[in-house]
């Protein structure tokens, strides 16, 4: 009996060791479904707290969107999101609350769902299930002008909209006003099409999680610390690969992909390049020299009929390594055919056999790859290049190769660990001298006789 009880807190410490590894193992994000008409679902519907909703159950949530008389649906789709950004943003900013309009039409609207965690397999390809569930109207909304929108209600509509990308880099007053921003898009969106008189139904939510949730920022840091071992980060969705033939030449993936032109059109092409591939690469080119990755949109924002963006990469062998170097030489950019943008990059190559990986890239000089503007063409541009890995040579089992990073060894905090060391060390052997320098007295005072007199030269 004595042994039964003795086992029985490691066997609940166990289970809970496994729950809990379960359950920071399965990433999830909110969804948030609302509609103009009533009864579009269940009031009494209720997720108990904890319950992850699988791509099964999202497909039963989704059938009122499907039979509804009239089929418009907005699909609003971000980068990142959390349940918890709706609370802590809110909370610790004050008065200031980023999703302001959104709780306002949802507490409003005639019909209204919130699932607070599915699963990101599942919202990752929605927009490629809503694509095949039904003879939809699709149109892509990139822009922030909503006037022009035009909505024929004969057919099925469906609107996607890539919401601003939060960014993995930026600080919470950064993400703050952009989810801000973000709101107003949709509250000015579903305002425009309810004076109107459309109906419609809207689906928000996001390609993968917040990188760290709030609530268990030093959970993850302990688990971080006592499983060193495990992968930092894996892909959220796959690369852009470039296949000639059989072969799969070039291999591009970033976490997030975006330009600004003329410092006011912000043109995020993450969404478009990775998850819906609305992007056309058959422009690329691949050989043992030289390889071109070009990446062609159509009317990525108002204004813009076309956009092409071309890494141009090569090949050399350098005597000094006695070995095969790829570089990313430039980075061109393509506006309507025209108008025509120049980059030289800057610390960006690496062994032929490897990919090249770098954590930030673009035209700011803070970043660790630059984008160098050759042209004047080029100084109307602003890229921003999160995460990106690239290779254009020997590619091998449509994986990348083992990646060289554009971060140098000699860090800026290894060289501050290195001087603080030297500092210290000048420290210790000063303070180790002056304690051999410290002599005792050889004479010393007899009460009994004369006071000791010692000459000033000794």
């Amino acid at each position: 009996m004595s042994q039964s009880c003795s086992a029985l807190p490691t066997l609940l410490l166990g289970t809970l060791a496994v729950l809990f590894k379960m359950s920071l193992s399965v990433e999830h994000v909110p969804m948030l479904l609302w509609s103009t008409q009533r009864s579009q679902w269940d009031p009494d519907t209720a997720l108990h707290e904890g319950h992850l909703v699988s791509a099964q159950e999202l497909t039963v949530f989704l059938q009122p969107v499907f039979t509804q008389n009239s089929r418009n649906l907005i699909l609003f789709l971000q980068d990142t999101l959390s349940i918890d950004d709706f609370t802590y943003l809110s909370e610790s900013y004050g008065n200031k609350n980023p999703f302001q309009n959104v709780q306002e039409i949802i507490q409003n609207s005639p019909s209204s769902l919130v699932l607070p965690a599915v699963d990101c397999e599942a919202t990752r390809y929605i927009l490629s299930f809503l694509q095949e569930s039904g003879d939809w109207n699709l149109t892509n909304i990139t822009n922030l002008s909503v006037s022009q929108l035009e909505v024929n209600t004969s057919k099925p509509n469906l609107l996607v909209v890539q919401l601003q990308p939060l960014g993995s880099g930026l600080n919470e007053i950064s993400t703050l006003e952009a989810i801000a921003e973000n709101d107003k898009i949709i509250g000015r969106l579903t305002m425009d099409l309810q004076e109107r008189g459309i109906h419609f139904s809207v689906i928000y939510t996001a390609v993968r999680p917040s990188r760290i949730s709030r609530k268990t920022e030093v959970v993850w840091g302990l688990r971080r610390q006592l499983m060193a071992t495990e992968e930092e980060d894996s892909l959220s969705y796959p690369p852009l690969n470039v296949t000639i033939g059989n072969d799969t030449c070039i291999l591009f993936y970033a976490r997030n992909f975006s330009l600004k032109a003329n410092n006011s059109v912000f043109i995020d092409l993450t969404n478009t390049t990775f998850i819906t591939q609305n992007v056309d690469i058959y422009s690329s080119e691949c050989s043992d020299i030289n390889t071109t990755l070009s990446l062609k949109y159509t009317k990525p924002v108002n204004g813009i009929s076309s956009l092409e963006i071309r890494f141009l990469m090569t090949n050399k062998f350098y005597g000094g390594s006695a070995r095969n170097w790829s570089t990313l030489d430039s980075v061109e950019i393509v506006q309507d055919g025209e108008k025509f943008a120049k980059f030289n990059v800057s610390v960006m190559s690496a062994p032929v056999e490897y990919s090249f990986h770098c954590q930030l890239v673009g035209t700011s000089n803070l970043y660790p790859a630059r984008l160098i503007p050759s042209n004047n063409e080029a100084k109307n541009w602003d890229v921003f290049i999160s995460r990106l890995q690239i290779q254009g040579f020997n590619v091998e089992n449509n994986r990348f190769s083992y990646a060289s990073d554009c971060t140098g060894f000699f860090t800026p905090g290894i060289w501050m660990g290195l001087v603080i060391s030297v500092v210290l060390l000048w420290i210790l052997a000063y303070g180790i001298h002056m304690i051999t320098q410290l002599t005792t007295n050889s004479r010393f005072d007899d009460p009994k006789g004369p006071a000791l007199s010692v000459p000033q030269t000794e």
